[in-house]
C-alpha cells in the first residue's frame, strides 16, 4: 500500500484558482445529475414528509416512518467509494459519521447499522487490506456514535472477466425517535429565521461534486474529516433538539453548503441571504464537502438562547444568513429566485 501511496500525486486546492464567478459554476453544478433538482429517481423539489402524516403512519418519505406498534423510527443508506483501496479505515468512519450526522438532523437516535462491502478483488493483495481496513472503521465508527453493528457482508470478485470494478461499501443505518414532537426536518421554515453553521470550514474540495463535475479532477484526498468532532457534534445537535432551539437543522453535504442550503429551501420556496467567510476561499467555503458542519435555522426568538447554549459548548459556529422569501443572495449579490432554479419534470 506504501507503494501506491508514494505513486500517486497529490491534490492541493492550489492547484485551482479561486473562481470569480460564483453564478457559472452553480449553474454548471444545477445539471449535475447528483445534485440536479430533479432527476427520475429523487426529486427533492417536493415537498417532503409531513410530520402529522408521519405520525399517522400514512407516509415513509426521507426515511422517517411509524411502526406497527406506534414507535417512530428513522432509517438512512448511504454508499461510498472514493479511497476504499488507500485508505478502507477512514473512508468507513466516514461514511458512517455522514449517516449518523443526518439521523441526528431528524432529532432521531441511531441503534443499529448494516454494512456491505463489495467489488473487492481476492486475487489482489489490496483485497484483504481493504476488508481489514474496512472493518476497523466501521468498529471504531459505531462504538464513538454508540451504534451496534447488526449485519455485515462481504462479496468478493473472483474473475478478471467482469473487467474493472470500484470497491464500494453501503451502509443503512436504523435509528430511533424518543419524542415525535420534537422531530425535525431539513426544510427552512420561516422568512427572517437566522441561519448558522456549527462546525468549522476549511479551504477544502478534496473529492467534491464540485472538483470532480466542475473541474474534471478526479484524483484528489479525501475532504477534512475529524470523528471526534463529529461525535461532539452529534451530541451537541441532541441538545438542540430537546431544548428545540432550532426550527430546521440538516449537514453539510453532497454539493457542500451551498446545495444543503437548496435541499432546504426548495420544498417550501423560501430563499437565503448568506455572506461568506473571508478567510475561506469561496468555492471551498460553498461547494467544499469537508465533514462535521451542520446547518441550522434559528427562529429570533430563539436566537440568544441559541447563541449562549452553543457557546458553553465550546465548538465552533457561525452566522451564516437569514431565510428569504424566496431569493438567494450570496455576498450581496443575487442569484435570482429558488422557484425559478426548480427545472419542470416533464
Amino acid at each position: 500500500m506504501a507503494e501506491i501511496a508514494e505513486n500517486q500525486t497529490v491534490f492541493s486546492i492550489d492547484q485551482i484558482e479561486e473562481p470569480k464567478d460564483i453564478n457559472d459554476i452553480v449553474f454548471n453544478l444545477m445539471v449535475n445529475p447528483n445534485l440536479a433538482p430533479v432527476n427520475y429517481f429523487n426529486d427533492f423539489s417536493d415537498e417532503g414528509f409531513d410530520l402529522e402524516s408521519v405520525a399517522n403512519g400514512e407516509t415513509d418519505d426521507a426515511g422517517i416512518f411509524t411502526a406497527d406498534n406506534g414507535q417512530m423510527m428513522a432509517m438512512t443508506t448511504h454508499a461510498f467509494h472514493h479511497h476504499l483501496d488507500t485508505d478502507p479505515k477512514t473512508a468507513i468512519e466516514i461514511l458512517i459519521s455522514k449517516a449518523a450526522r443526518r439521523m441526528a438532523c431528524y432529532g432521531a437516535k441511531p441503534e443499529a447499522v448494516s454494512a456491505f462491502l463489495y467489488h473487492i478483488n481476492i486475487a489482489h493483495p489490496n483485497g484483504q487490506f481493504i476488508a481489514s481496513g474496512a472493518k476497523q472503521g466501521l468498529e471504531n465508527a459505531c462504538q464513538k456514535f454508540g451504534v451496534k453493528v447488526s449485519d455485515r457482508k462481504i462479496r468478493f470478485d473472483y474473475f478478471s472477466g467482469h473487467g474493472a470494478v470500484t470497491p464500494t461499501i453501503i451502509v443503512s443505518l436504523m435509528g430511533s425517535v424518543e419524542d415525535k414532537d420534537k422531530v425535525i426536518t431539513h426544510k427552512l421554515k420561516s422568512k427572517g429565521n437566522n441561519i448558522f453553521v456549527i462546525g468549522k470550514s476549511f479551504d477544502d474540495i478534496n473529492s467534491s461534486e464540485y472538483l470532480e463535475f466542475y473541474h474534471e479532477v478526479y484524483d484528489s484526498p479525501l475532504p477534512r474529516f475529524d470523528i471526534d468532532m463529529e461525535a461532539r457534534l452529534q451530541n451537541t445537535m441532541k441538545t438542540l433538539v430537546d431544548q428545540q432551539l432550532i426550527s430546521s437543522a440538516s449537514p453539510v453535504g453532497r454539493g457542500g453548503l451551498f446545495f444543503s442550503l437548496m435541499r432546504a429551501g426548495m420544498p417550501v420556496g423560501l430563499g437565503f441571504d448568506i455572506t461568506t467567510d473571508a478567510e475561506i476561499r469561496s468555492d471551498a467555503f460553498l461547494f467544499g464537502e469537508s465533514m462535521g458542519r451542520l446547518i441550522v435555522g434559528v427562529p429570533q426568538d430563539k436566537e440568544d438562547d441559541f447563541v449562549d447554549f452553543m457557546q458553553s459548548t465550546k465548538l465552533p459556529f457561525f452566522t451564516l444568513g437569514h431565510v428569504t422569501k424566496g431569493e438567494i443572495r450570496i455576498d450581496d449579490e443575487s442569484l435570482g429566485y429558488i422557484d425559478k432554479m426548480i427545472p419542470k419534470a416533464e
